[in-house]
């Protein structure tokens, strides 16, 4: 079990509930345009928000953003080590970089010092596109083992200089790449880990390919924080997030929305019905099951686990809740009445 550590007010590690995190992709220096952006993530459950800071006008702009809003604030900060010193200055609760590409020994020094003093954990974000050309000369290519070895030489540029406080990732595009180098870190090290598979693409093949990766880590034990990156609308991320976490029944924040893939036997229009369904869901923060079943076979039976749920007929459906029929509804009063049994459990 990896160590734990606390982003802001948020444990990660050693048991703690499974983070969800986001990155904004305004400009850091638009306060309120990121200031918005992350206030919506947190309202959809985010529990992390991540913003780049190119320059030092973005660095401090996070003061005033840390100000205005509810949930702990990373820098990704690449290059310049100044830039992860006035991120810190400005009151972040994480800072993300490589230690390897921040400058010098003594630009490494100095933000580990400073992060020490001001309480703040640094992640060292390996991913396979900035793997050190000497470890890829060993390595052939950005391997599984190229990767912890990468964050193995920015790990000791910390230690050395006695800071600890430390989280890790390390995200291939590739999505075996990505699982093994992490199963491989985990076996050595007890840092708490973040997972994601980078660059993992648009909705439909990021979500896929981030379900398979950081699914397969999580039903592992490994993994304590995590981001869904999507080439997309940053709230989708949180909207994929939970559902992993949901499938893996490791949060009781979310309702769980279980439905039939319909058949010849559904009489009445049940693919519009799931979809109005789990979109409402979204907003229901409640451990619960709901079920949406096509018909009498797929219905109180094979669903008699949900909490409540309807089973299609003939232009109407039945409303049961844990396998016992509760009432017969017409079919354009269904969803109404599923929401309020919903909101009176």
């Amino acid at each position: 079990m990896s160590k734990r550590i606390y982003i802001g007010n948020v444990p990660v590690g050693s048991g703690a509930p499974i983070a969800i995190q986001s990155m904004t992709n305004t400009l850091t220096a638009d306060v309120s345009s990121t200031v918005e952006q992350i206030n919506s993530l947190a309202a959809a459950g985010c529990d992390i928000v991540r913003c780049a800071v190119p320059d030092m006008e973005s660095a401090k702009a996070l003061a005033e953003i840390k100000k205005r809003i509810s949930i702990p604030l990373v820098a990704d900060i690449h290059f310049d080590y100044k830039l992860a010193l006035a991120s810190i200055e400005s009151g972040v609760d994480k800072v993300r970089i490589n230690p390897g590409n921040i400058g010098s020994a003594e630009g490494v020094k100095a933000v580990a010092e400073a992060a020490k003093s001001a309480g703040v954990p640094i992640r060292i974000g390996v991913n396979s596109g900035s793997v050190e050309k000497n470890i890829l000369a060993k390595h052939g290519s950005p391997t599984a083992a190229a990767l912890v070895e990468s964050a193995e030489e920015h790990m000791k540029l910390l230690t050395d200089f006695g800071f600890h406080d430390i989280l890790v990732s390390l995200k291939a595009s590739d999505v075996k790449t990505t699982i093994e180098a992490y199963r491989i870190f985990a076996s050595k090290y007890d840092y708490p880990l973040h997972l994601g598979v980078t660059e993992a693409g648009t909705y439909l093949g990021g979500t896929v390919k981030s379900a398979v990766g950081i699914g397969s880590l999580l039903a592992d034990g490994i993994g304590d924080t995590f981001r869904v990156s999507l080439t997309d609308e940053p709230i989708k991320e949180i909207v994929v997030a939970r559902e992993i976490l949901k499938a893996l029944d490791l949060t009781d924040k979310c309702a769980r929305l279980v439905s039939c893939p319909t058949c010849g036997r559904t009489k009445i229009d049940l693919i519009p019905l799931a979809k109005k369904v789990e979109e409402y869901l979204l907003t229901v923060n409640k451990p619960i099951t709901v079920a949406v079943m096509g018909c009498a076979v797929n219905g109180p039976g094979e669903a008699r686990e949900a909490d409540i749920g309807i089973a299609g007929g003939n232009g109407e459906g039945l409303i049961f809740r844990k396998g016992e029929i509760i009432r017969k509804v017409p079919e354009d009063k269904l969803f109404e009445e599923l929401k309020k049994e919903i909101e009176n459990l």
